[in-house]
């Protein structure tokens, strides 16, 4: 089969690998329709995440068809159609049992593309295929689907659940690429009294506008003065960082109000200054995360319930064997005008 594999620091290949095979009895063989790209696979093809090996197969994120299931699964069958999770879950351990399942002790967490072979090939092997898939709502369209593997949960539950977004709130997302779109998306949900993004291109502002922001923050203007007129000089009820560098971190540290919250989603590489100096004595909350996917099973049903517009992410879409030509219109979002690719099984 084809598949696109890490070759080191800034080197991939779509090349021929071996087809997989079931390895333990709870595993699945899936054989993938349509894939999408994340930037943490931009992260990894430019050597920021270590435990990558070369060899491996890059993807967390697919819907596809189940082909063959080890002995011991019980919950999907070969035929059906699902939704590959980004995180794996042994179902079993203790952060499982807590729906914390991002930190799995049992051998999941973020395992596809990362410690074992990925979804951006033509099949995948699923570990605790079980309790880390989940099926396909009747007339749901893949392409919508498929955000529900990663960034909307990733949004949802780092940054709106975590920041504790509630009606009335003024919301400020700094980063306006696909998992902050996600972010404002979802805090939307909660009926926020503003919705602000920040962000350097114009493109991905008209993208948030078009999501629901209505406060746009781009160059030249200073978001700490934009938020603070619109709140009174208070400052933002929830900051959702979802860039991943020090500058942006430190940035909504200075835009949320005493007693709010800042919630991290962005993936950092380098260390971010903590201000504790002036965040002492204004109650500010901090939270970080790993997504656990907890909430995938109520954004499905609110997906098929209408009530959650997930395919209007996808800007550009590639037959899967156009693999590179697809993380090239990817890493130049400002060029491009990229958000999410989707690329389909011919």
């Amino acid at each position: 089969m084809k598949a696109l594999v890490y070759d080191g620091p800034g080197r991939r290949a779509w090349r021929e690998v071996p087809k997989p095979e079931l390895e333990q009895d709870s595993d699945a063989i899936v054989r993938v329709d349509t894939v999408t790209i994340c930037g943490t696979d931009l992260h990894i093809l430019n050597g920021d995440v270590p435990e990558v090996e070369p060899g491996r197969v890059f993807g967390h994120e697919a819907v596809g068809t189940v082909e063959q299931v080890g002995s011991a699964v019980r919950m999907i069958r070969p035929g059906d159609r699902v939704l590959v999770s980004c995180i794996s879950a042994c179902g079993r351990c203790r952060y499982c049992r807590t729906g914390a399942f991002g930190q799995c002790l049992g051998g999941g967490g973020w395992m596809l593309g990362h410690l074992v072979d990925g979804t951006q090939a033509e099949y995948v092997r699923v570990p605790f295929a079980d309790t880390s898939t989940y099926g396909v709502p009747n007339g749901a369209a893949d392409e919508a689907v498929l955000m529900l593997a990663d960034i909307l949960p990733t949004s949802y539950e780092v940054g709106v659940r975590n920041g504790r977004v509630s009606p009335g709130d003024v919301v400020v997302v700094v980063g306006a690429g696909p998992i902050g779109l996600a972010a404002l998306t979802t805090a939307a949900l909660f009926s926020p009294s503003h919705l602000v993004a920040v962000d350097l291109a114009p493109t991905r502002l008209d993208a948030a506008k078009r999501l629901g922001a209505d406060v746009l923050v781009g160059p030249g203007e200073d978001a700490e003065t934009m938020v603070a007129e619109l709140t009174d000089g208070l400052g933002a009820d929830v900051a959702i960082e979802a860039v991943g560098v020090p500058a942006t971190f430190e940035l909504c540290t200075r835009l949320v109000r005493p007693g709010g919250h800042v919630a991290n989603v962005g993936v950092h590489g380098k260390p971010a200054t903590l201000h504790l100096e002036d965040l002492w004595s204004r109650n500010v909350t901090i939270t970080t995360g790993l997504v656990d996917t907890y909430s995938t099973p109520t954004l499905l049903r609110m997906l098929a319930a209408g009530r959650l517009d997930a395919d209007k992410f996808v800007t550009h879409r590639f037959d899967l064997d156009e693999m590179e030509q697809a993380y090239d219109v990817f890493s130049r979002p400002q060029e491009t005008g990229a958000l999410k690719v989707a690329l389909h099984r011919t």
